[in-house]
């Protein structure tokens, strides 16, 4: 059976993509908040979970002991700040930093000889509309998700000739605790400018992932799955 490694995997995307990559891999996920929700995740699931701070480099290694193959790489895991970038601590800049682009980096640096050695492998990174617009309030966020399309498409070009496929998806306005902040108006107002008029759900996104890992003649292309902005 394939293995699957999923950032993030106690999150509304993440279980949504733990739950469309555990009928046919071993699915090993990481969560870093709710303790609760990944173990109910791996039980309904019969998934692996394991705490990891990704901003931690021992932590990474713990992961990295735990596989002898990778077949898929999902790196999911996020955090956000609605504030101003003026308003914004340096902790809360770095750490924004940490986890959404470098953290990310240093996971798949950590999987990636795995995946040459075997001369076939997929990375997906989940980046954001954010990360192709820029949103204001969003700064780091958005500085950090842009960074991810940016790894995608230049790792994509250094280890397509070992086997191994680099994709991203963007995802729009998507039914998630990461956008549980935004009033109904603000949701409203954001989905009046899409086409579809309507949120998305977290299988939208885990649908994506799943065409991705699937398209053997696909790398170092960005997805928007985000209703027509």
């Amino acid at each position: 059976m394939k293995t699957a490694v999923i950032t993030g995997g106690s999150g509304s995307i993440g279980s949504a993509l733990v739950e469309e990559f555990s009928p046919d891999h071993r699915v090993i996920f990481t969560y870093f908040n709710n303790k609760a929700k990944a173990e109910e995740t791996a039980k309904n699931y019969s998934a692996e979970s394991l705490y990891l701070d990704q901003s931690d480099f021992n932590d990474i290694l713990k992961l990295k002991n735990m596989l002898t193959s990778c077949d898929l790489l999902i790196n999911n895991a996020g955090i956000s700040s609605n504030k101003l970038f003026t308003d914004l601590s340096d902790e809360e800049l770095k750490r924004i930093t940490d986890i959404d682009l470098t953290g990310a980096m240093l996971l798949t640096k950590a999987v990636l000889p795995l995946m040459i050695r075997q001369k076939r492998g997929c990375i997906i990174n989940i980046s954001s509309i954010w990360g192709v617009y820029g949103a204001s309030c969003e700064v780091a966020y958005s500085a950090a998700k842009s960074g991810m399309i940016g790894f995608t498409k230049a790792l994509s070009k250094e280890v397509g000739l070992s086997g191994v496929r680099v994709n991203c998806i963007a995802p729009g306005m998507i039914h998630s605790k990461m956008n549980a902040h935004l009033s109904n108006e603000e949701i409203s107002d954001f989905l009046n400018s899409t086409s579809l008029c309507k949120i998305g759900s977290p299988k939208d996104v885990a649908q994506a992932a799943r065409y991705f890992s699937e398209a053997e003649f696909v790398t170092g292309q960005v997805l928007g799955v985000d209703g027509g902005f």
